[in-house]
C-alpha cells in the first residue's frame, strides 16, 4: 500500500517539503539490476539529489512519485 502524495516528503536532509519526483537508483558494488532504492524529492531537491548519486557512479533515474515501481523499496 502506497502513502498518500500528502505523506510523502523530500529526503533531503532538513526538508520537510511535499515529494513530488522520485529518485530511483541502485549501488552496482552492492545490489544487481533487481534491486532499487527510492529517494523522495521535492521540486528544488530532485537534481540535488540526482547529481549527489550520479557522482558516486550509481545507475539513477527519476520519476513521478505516482509512477514509483512497486518492487522499488
Amino acid at each position: 500500500m502506497t502513502a498518500p502524495a500528502e505523506d510523502l516528503v523530500c529526503s533531503r536532509k532538513g526538508c520537510r517539503a511535499a515529494a513530488t519526483r522520485a529518485v530511483l537508483w541502485r549501488n552496482p558494488k552492492i545490489h544487481d539490476e533487481s534491486r532499487q532504492k527510492v529517494w523522495l524529492a521535492c521540486d528544488e531537491h530532485e537534481s540535488f539529489l540526482q547529481e549527489y548519486l550520479a557522482k558516486r557512479s550509481f545507475p539513477v533515474r527519476t520519476c513521478a512519485v505516482e509512477a514509483i515501481p512497486p518492487d522499488a523499496g
